[in-house]
């Protein structure tokens, strides 16, 4: 368990939990983006649409993974502090990592469609080249010569792919950041909010009220629109402040264990208050992923936060973690499952490879998904075998 120094930092040991939570939200984040082409499945198991009042299976996924980040972040901010990282080193590592999750974002969004007359399986191809040669784990004992010229091909390439999209059309866009660039905001916030609050659990839960508020009132009437105030306030981060706010509830979750005495019951009351705040903002907003609503968000944490506990128990205090040891990957090396797909389904569709059209309906279809991300994820072991995985 950790312990609390005598100015009121948290200690927070490396969890076995947090890893075991985020490799199974990558596993089920390759599965469910696996599962759209699939047919006669159940609707729950797919995104609701926009318009839907309704938390679909798919539509837990990347809430749990922003918790996730927001688990890791006192963890990974501790440590670089331990090892000897100044506040002005630290700052720059975030600034860094934050630039890294943008970027990748902003290129797997526009890999959708392709660049100019570049078909979009090569761009994702090149996109992916890039990346791997820009945020390659180098760490082993690569001539430094080689890894500055091996970087400054992958920052070359991913720059032409970007000045081919302007001068051919459509021009690489923003857009809504994609998933990647979601993430790097809301690290961002859970970064810096550590930080300010000082690394105690008290400015922690402050930061956590005021992602709550910032979140409500984003959606709300109470600050009118045509009120300056709510420039100011509510979008000075991009991103969207319900996704922050899955994130700084994460931080929270992780900050709890810093505290004394058996901490079961507060992760049961912080999941009984979302679900009782979840029924309430439901006379107000729909359950709504796409739209990032309130409700949304309270009935996922209501399921977060005691899945925290049971992790914590299994994990951590049984060291029953080792049933896990299969998906491993998926949460040291998480990045790198998020990049793959982007080489395999062009690749798939390039060579022509598909099985049986029966394979792809009902349960048969379900298991090839579930199939498909582990498989993946034993790619990404033996990868990082051989230290190639991406690292920020």
């Amino acid at each position: 368990m950790a312990e609390i120094t005598p100015s009121g930092e948290s200690r927070i040991p490396r969890l076995a939990s947090i890893d075991v939570m985020r490799s199974i939200t990558m596993v089920l984040m390759l599965f469910v983006n696996d599962i759209p082409g699939l047919k006669g499945i159940p609707h729950w198991m797919f995104h609701a649409r926009a318009d839907e009042d309704m938390l679909g299976f798919s539509d837990l996924v990347f809430p749990a993974f922003l918790f996730c980040v927001g688990m890791s972040v006192p963890l990974a901010i501790d440590s670089r502090l331990r090892r000897g990282d100044s506040q002005f080193q630290l700052l720059g590592h975030i600034l860094l990592r934050t630039f890294a999750l943008l970027a990748m974002g902003l290129f797997t969004l526009n890999s959708e469609r392709g660049a100019g007359g570049i078909p979009h399986e090569w761009f994702s191809l090149l996109m992916v080249s890039g990346i791997f040669l820009v945020w390659l784990d180098y760490s082993r004992a690569w001539n430094i010569k080689v890894v500055r010229s091996l970087q400054t091909i992958g920052v070359a390439l991913l720059v032409s792919l970007i000045v081919y999209c302007d001068v051919h059309g459509p021009a690489f866009r923003f857009g809504w950041w994609g998933i990647l660039g979601l993430i790097g905001w809301t690290y961002l916030v859970c970064a810096l909010a550590y930080l300010l609050s000082r690394r105690t659990s008290r400015g922690v839960f402050v930061a956590w009220l005021a992602g709550l508020l910032l979140c409500v009132l984003s959606h709300s009437e109470l600050i009118p629109h045509e009120w300056f105030s709510r420039i100011i306030v509510l979008p000075f981060v991009p991103g969207g402040w319900t996704g922050h706010f899955l994130g700084l509830s994460g931080m929270l979750a992780t900050i709890c264990l810093s505290l004394r005495g058996r901490g079961w019951w507060r992760y049961l009351l912080l999941g009984a208050v979302m679900l009782v705040f979840a029924f309430i903002s439901h006379r107000f907003w729909i359950i709504s992923k796409i739209q990032a609503t309130p409700t949304w968000a309270f009935f996922c944490l209501s399921i977060f936060f005691p899945a925290v506990a049971f992790f914590h128990w299994l994990a951590d205090v049984r060291g029953k973690g080792g049933w896990f040891r299969i998906i491993a990957p998926a949460g040291t090396a998480t990045l790198t499952c998020y990049l793959l797909p982007y080489v395999w389904y062009p690749l798939r569709g390039m060579l022509g490879i598909h099985l049986p059209w029966s394979w792809y309906h009902g349960v048969p279809g379900l298991l090839l998904s579930l199939a498909y991300a582990l498989l993946l994820v034993q790619v990404v072991r033996l990868m990082v075998r051989f230290k190639l995985k991406v690292k920020i």
